[in-house]
């Protein structure tokens, strides 16, 4: 019995406090960066090589304590959408439970947790085992264009994380939204020109 909490953060907080962690899609993009040599992107410019040399160690799955499985988008690749789907005129919804199925196929854990959405999600198999998604703790919004053009928009500006809760009945989650001072990052992301990330941080809708 115990509980849990899990979120995504910062590759530094993650790093620094060494919480068991997956390497994400934007992680392996950095990494490819960085074996090329150099990149504009700001975040790249803002790590160390112990930084990266910490994320290309990092796999891609990962079991925890032999109890819960660890993914980033699926548990068979790190970009791709899971628990929701991106329709053919841009809109966001739920995956039918057989998808979702199929995916989970082999993976013996009674808890399997994933994100790259940032759409907070608990699904519960047909079999009885939990798909837990603990949403973004700083964006809750974002656009796309692959497979074409999509925007997600979670509809508030709030962190959000899951608490996981082990007991004698069983797993639960709990999805959590906590209220911050969100100003300072929806006006860098401005000064950046990205408009749409800015929208998504102060308001939880994406800028259109």
């Amino acid at each position: 019995m115990g509980r849990w909490c899990y979120s995504f953060n910062s590759h530094l907080e993650r790093q620094a406090r060494g919480f068991p962690s997956v390497r994400g899609d934007q992680d392996r993009i950095l990494v490819e960066l960085w074996q090329a040599g150099s990149s504009t992107r700001s975040d790249f410019r803002q790590l160390e090589r112990k930084h990266f040399e910490w994320m290309a160690s990092m796999p891609p799955t990962l079991m925890y304590r032999e109890q819960v499985f660890l993914c980033h988008a699926s548990p068979r690749d790190d970009a791709e959408f899971w628990l929701d789907y991106i329709t053919s005129d841009g809109g966001v919804r739920a995956s039918p439970i057989e998808t979702i199925e199929s995916a989970a196929e082999g993976i013996d854990a009674q808890v399997i947790l994933c994100g790259h959405t940032h759409i907070p999600r608990v699904v519960r198999l047909r079999n009885g085992r939990m798909v837990v998604n603990p949403g973004s703790v700083g964006l809750p919004g974002y656009d796309g264009r692959v497979p074409v053009p999509y925007v997600v928009e979670v509809g508030t500006s709030h962190a959000c994380y899951a608490i996981l809760d082990h007991t004698r009945a069983g797993w639960s989650a709990t999805l959590r939204y906590v209220p911050y001072d969100n100003a300072p990052m929806a006006e860098l992301a401005r000064s950046k020109g990205m408009h749409t990330w800015a929208s998504a941080i102060a308001t939880g809708w994406a800028e259109r």
